[in-house]
């Protein structure tokens, strides 16, 4: 008996307000978890900030997964408790492995903030494997010029995490996955191989049509699993494709926490309120424990 073949999901993105600056979240939903190690979403922007003001997210704590920072424009200075002082700008790739506990605040620096300034970009989270999720946190900053830039047809594509075109990332992970950041111009068609099991789309800027779909900014489509996939661009079009191999098991998310054991995201929570993390160097502020 043949098997049937799934259909692609559609996720569309949530708005979520982290104290001022909106976000559109897509991972993690009620139907949908991951798509490969990638546990949470976040299309930042695109905004613009008037003079005196920017993004001020407070000192807060991160167990089990690594985050991933990239921007299409603007940047954002991100400071931890390992004493990292490193500004995030368009191109750059910031992954941060969080192990068994980091903390870091991201804001918008000094100078941009006093003459205003735009920001637009992705932050993602990757959940590290079980056997890696207590690793000691570390930080590593890749930027711009060193992530390769392929021709693929007609598309442009900047590869951020993994390989393609016979290039490959400076970024080292955990697990097999891959994160994309291509440009297709209007009319031209790209193939996504069927590298890994779990893939996603995301369009970024313009509109797509794919798997007999049309996808406009701010939509997913989850892949169906096991074949290529041509995504052909209706007008110019900005996407990220994502992902890898599936989890090593099911993960409990709450708030910043990610971890296989929901015991340890409660002793994480007590170590947040009872103040045992690491401190980020000359800043004092933080965000308390979410009382749900």
């Amino acid at each position: 008996m043949t098997g049937t073949v799934p259909l692609p999901q559609l996720i569309e993105t949530r708005t979520r307000d982290l104290g001022g600056f909106e976000v559109r979240r897509l991972l993690p939903m009620a139907t949908r978890q991951s798509v490969g190690p990638f546990v949470f979403f976040d299309h930042m922007g695109p905004a613009r900030f008037v003079p005196g003001t920017g993004i001020d997210v407070r000192p807060h704590p991160h167990i089990g997964l690594a985050t991933l920072t990239y921007l299409f424009e603007g940047e954002i200075l991100h400071r931890d408790s390992l004493g990292y002082i490193q500004p995030i700008r368009p191109g750059d790739v910031n992954w941060m492995t969080a192990g068994r506990g980091i903390v870091h605040s991201e804001r918008t620096g000094p100078e941009l903030r006093a003459s205003g300034s735009a920001l637009h970009g992705l932050q993602l989270w990757i959940a590290l494997p079980k056997a890696d999720e207590e690793t000691d946190p570390a930080f590593f900053h890749h930027p711009g010029a060193t992530v390769p830039i392929v021709r693929h047809g007609e598309a442009t594509v900047r590869v951020i995490v993994g390989s393609a075109g016979g290039a490959t990332s400076p970024v080292k992970t955990f697990s097999p996955m891959f994160y994309f950041d291509a440009q297709l111009p209007a009319g031209s068609t790209f193939e996504l191989a069927p590298d890994y099991p779990e893939r996603a789309v995301y369009v970024v800027q313009g509109e797509l049509s794919l798997c007999g779909m049309s996808l406009t900014e701010g939509q997913m489509l989850v892949l169906p699993e096991g074949s290529p996939v041509a995504i052909k661009a209706s007008g110019d079009a900005r996407f990220v494709m994502l992902g890898g191999a599936p989890l090593d098991g099911p993960r409990f998310i709450w708030w910043n926490l990610v971890s296989s054991s929901r015991e340890r995201i409660e002793q994480a929570k007590r170590d947040w309120a009872e103040d045992r993390f690491a401190k980020v160097p000359g800043e004092t502020e933080f965000i308390p424990l979410p009382e749900k």
